[in-house]
């Protein structure tokens, strides 16, 4: 296939095939297969307990410990900007690991990105506190949060294509859509480990009970790895590497023949990323600070959100099959858009004397619009890229979107939460741009990538 292959619009035959992609070379048995499934749902599933970790507890702790001389205000900014920098690092986890990915095989990457992401979790448990070392805490703190950007930003690509490529055709939405579980997992996981351990006396939490939560991620690893492993390569890199399609730097031809499908991912992740952050790691510190609830209500809200999400993602992915990649997408967003500006007006008219109405707030945005973008997105970004650039492709769209999607979206949503003097209507408003901006970019994708309209 040449490398500059045709840009024009598949045929109607290529658009109905959405997302099928003949498995040449080995084919995995069904058990294969759900081991497979099973192996990158967990690798994920660790990888974000790891990443929204910090996210949960800064607000919560991380602020008070590390930027102690601060405001409580300015001290919840300066750990949120650290919470930043890990988005900031992403993509050059995404274009190492991309590239290598691309290069010998989408496994062994995945074995490496747990280990980076594990290792830098546990360091940040056991990372002095700025009384005891002064400036130092936070620098290394910043230092250990890169490295867990670094990780994450090649775990996400692997392990969803590791699902994708091995699907039966016809199926690759669903079966991608099983990874991102390990998103809303990862957060309701880390969510529940502090709110057990915010059982204990409030300088004990202080003072060593956080770090339990860093500690355990040794042990989420170990049993991770093991499962990881065991499984296969994917027949679509196989079939790349006996073809003589892998190319020596993924990213220039990603670059060169893909610039359009690279700004339409980035432009499509925008709404993904910013409802994920905001409703699952800002709206912690909305609830206690602008509704005035306690911190266990708000992990509480978040973890119950987080697990009726669940089933969604998959339905979504399910009906991405069925119905169309894009236009599941692209109902979401709306839905996204719609249901964030409802969540804040009924919260900050009702939700500092009614839970129930603080749950339903999160519920509509969080567990019912956001799986529709998100349970699709991994076979949605798929499907714009061959499989000699896919893992960079992918990699890239996903993580360099998240320094603005997701990692400045506390920062903004708290700056904005100020400038509003509590109200949440600024917030409000900036989804709605945010859902326009992807509604737009994910009706200009193709629907199939260049290389599966030539098989189909």
């Amino acid at each position: 296939m040449s490398m500059s292959a045709s840009q024009s619009k598949p045929s109607p035959q290529a658009t109905a095939a959405l997302n099928i992609t003949a498995l040449h070379g080995h084919s995995a048995s069904h058990g294969s297969k759900a081991l497979i499934v099973f192996a990158s749902t967990l690798g994920t599933t660790i990888e974000w307990y790891d990443f929204f970790l910090y996210g949960v507890l800064t607000p919560l702790v991380l602020n008070r410990l590390f930027f102690p001389s601060l405001s409580p205000t300015l001290g919840t900014i300066a750990a949120y900007t650290t919470f930043a920098v890990g988005f900031l690092s992403r993509p050059i986890g995404g274009i190492i690991f991309g590239h290598f990915g691309d290069r010998i095989g989408r496994k062994t990457i995945l074995v490496l990105t747990m280990l980076i992401m594990g290792g830098s979790t546990f360091l940040i448990g056991a990372l002095p506190t700025t009384a005891v070392i002064g400036v130092a805490a936070p620098l290394l703190l910043l230092l250990l949060r890169v490295l867990q950007g670094i990780g994450i930003g090649g775990e996400w690509g692997g392990a969803v294509l590791m699902t994708i490529e091995h699907a039966t055709p016809g199926k690759r939405s669903l079966y991608g859509s099983w990874p991102q579980l390990g998103v809303p997992l990862g957060l309701m996981s880390s969510a529940a480990v502090v709110e057990v351990l915010n059982l204990l006396p409030d300088s004990v939490f202080l003072s060593w009970g956080w770090r339990i939560a860093f500690f355990l991620s040794g042990l989420l690893v170990a049993i991770g790895l093991y499962v990881r492993l065991k499984i296969l390569e994917t027949p679509d890199f196989e079939k790349a590497r006996r073809e003589e399609r892998i190319v020596p730097v993924p990213v220039v031809v990603m670059f060169r023949d893909f610039k359009r499908e690279v700004l339409l991912t980035l432009g499509a992740r925008y709404v993904e990323g910013a409802c994920f952050n905001t409703f699952g790691v800002f709206s912690i510190y909305y609830i206690t600070h602008s509704l005035g609830l306690t911190r266990g209500d708000a992990l509480n809200a978040v973890i119950i959100a987080s697990a009726l999400m669940l089933p969604f993602i998959v339905l979504s992915g399910w009906l991405a099959d069925r119905f169309g990649l894009r236009r599941i997408f692209a109902i979401g967003a709306v839905f996204i858009g719609v249901s964030s500006v409802l969540s804040f007006w009924a919260m900050h008219n009702w939700g500092a004397h009614n839970y129930g109405v603080v749950l339903l707030g999160l519920i509509v945005p969080f567990s019912l619009a956001y799986p529709m973008v998100y349970g699709p997105e991994s076979s949605l970004f798929a499907s714009q890229f061959d499989a000699h650039v896919r893992y960079t492709g992918v990699s890239f769209a996903y993580q360099f979107s998240g320094i603005f999607a997701s990692g400045l979206t506390p920062l903004i949503a708290t700056a904005l939460i100020g400038m509003g003097h509590g109200k949440p209507w600024l917030v409000a408003g900036y989804m709605v741009v945010v859902a326009l901006v992807s509604l737009v970019s994910v009706l200009l994708m193709r629907g199939i990538s260049r290389e599966d309209a030539q098989r189909a």
